[in-house]
C-alpha cells in the first residue's frame, strides 16, 4: 500500500493545531489556578509546559504552512519511471501547480473553484482510474476527441500529429528514435522504438465528456490511457511546470543536479 503523505500531513496539523487549543483554552487556565494554590508554598505562581505541547506549539505553525502550500499552490514529487523520456527522466524532482486547474479540498480531492481545464500538450499529474497512485503523463486528447495510434503515429480527429525526426539510434539496445512533436502551441520530443510493440499497433479511442487522454512521451514504454483508459476530472492532481533538482537517490552513489533545472515543456 502506498504512504498516504497527504492525509498524514493533515492528520499531524489538526492533532497539533488541536492541542495548541486546548492548552489555550483548558490546560494552561487549570496550570495557572494549580499553581496559585500552591503559591503559599512555593515563590513561583507559574508552571512548565508539559513536553507535548511545546512540540504541538512549535510544530503547528510549520505543518500548517506546509499543509496549505502542498494542498492548494505547489507539490513536489520525484519522477520514478522512464515513461516520460526524453521530457522527464528517473530521479528528476519537479514541481506540480495545485491550482491551475482548479482550487480542490486537500485529500478527498473536491473541486471547489473551478479556474482552467486541461489542454493539450499539458504535463498532468492525476490518479488513474484504475489505482490510487500518482502518474505523471501528457495529455493528448480531451473531452470530445477521437485519438488512433495507428504504426507508432499519433492521430487526433483523424489529422495526424505534426512530428519530425530529430536523432535515430540505430546502435542503442533497443533502438529507438527521437522526435519533435507539436500538440497545439506546444512543442516536447518523444521517443519511439524502431520497431513498435504493442502500445505502437493499430488503435482507435473516443475520450468522453469530463475526461482525458493521457500518454507518456517514452511512447513504447508507458502504461498510460492505451491501457488502463481514459482519466476522469476528480482525478486530476496539477499541472507539472518545472524541474528543480535531479538525483537518483543515495543508492545510486551520485550527488544531486541542478543541471536540468527549467521549465517542462
Amino acid at each position: 500500500m502506498d504512504f498516504n503523505f497527504p492525509l498524514v500531513l493533515a492528520l499531524l496539523v489538526f492533532i497539533s493545531g488541536f492541542i495548541w487549543l486546548l492548552d489555550i483554552l483548558v490546560l494552561t487556565p487549570r496550570r495557572r489556578r494549580t499553581a496559585e494554590a500552591s503559591a503559599s508554598a512555593t515563590s513561583s505562581t507559574t508552571s512548565s509546559e508539559p513536553l507535548y505541547v511545546e512540540y504541538s506549539k512549535s510544530f503547528f505553525p510549520v505543518l500548517f504552512a506546509v499543509f496549505v502550500l502542498r494542498s492548494f499552490i505547489v507539490e513536489p514529487f520525484q519522477i520514478p519511471s522512464p515513461s516520460m523520456v526524453p521530457t522527464l527522466k528517473v530521479g528528476d524532482f519537479i514541481l506540480v501547480n495545485k491550482f491551475t486547474y482548479g482550487i480542490r479540498l486537500p485529500v478527498i480531492r473536491t473541486k471547489i473553484f473551478d479556474i482552467n481545464q486541461p489542454e493539450r500538450g499539458d504535463v498532468m499529474v492525476f490518479f488513474p482510474p484504475h489505482e490510487k497512485r500518482y502518474f505523471i503523463k501528457r495529455v493528448v486528447g480531451i473531452p470530445g476527441d477521437t485519438i488512433a495510434y495507428r504504426n507508432n503515429e499519433l492521430f487526433i480527429n483523424g489529422e495526424k500529429v505534426k512530428e519530425e525526426l530529430q536523432a535515430r539510434l540505430p546502435v542503442a539496445r533497443p533502438q529507438y528514435e527521437l522526435y519533435n512533436e507539436s500538440l497545439g502551441e506546444v512543442e516536447h520530443q518523444t521517443r519511439k522504438l524502431l520497431n513498435p510493440l504493442r502500445h505502437g499497433l493499430n488503435a482507435t479511442y473516443e475520450v468522453q465528456e469530463g475526461h482525458y487522454f493521457m500518454m507518456g512521451d517514452n511512447r513504447n514504454n508507458s502504461s498510460d490511457s492505451r491501457v488502463w483508459g481514459t482519466v476522469p476530472e476528480e482525478n486530476i492532481v496539477g499541472k507539472a511546470f518545472a524541474i528543480w533538482m535531479h538525483w537518483e537517490g543515495f543508492l545510486s552513489g551520485t550527488l544531486p543536479s541542478f543541471a536540468s533545472v527549467g521549465a517542462i515543456e
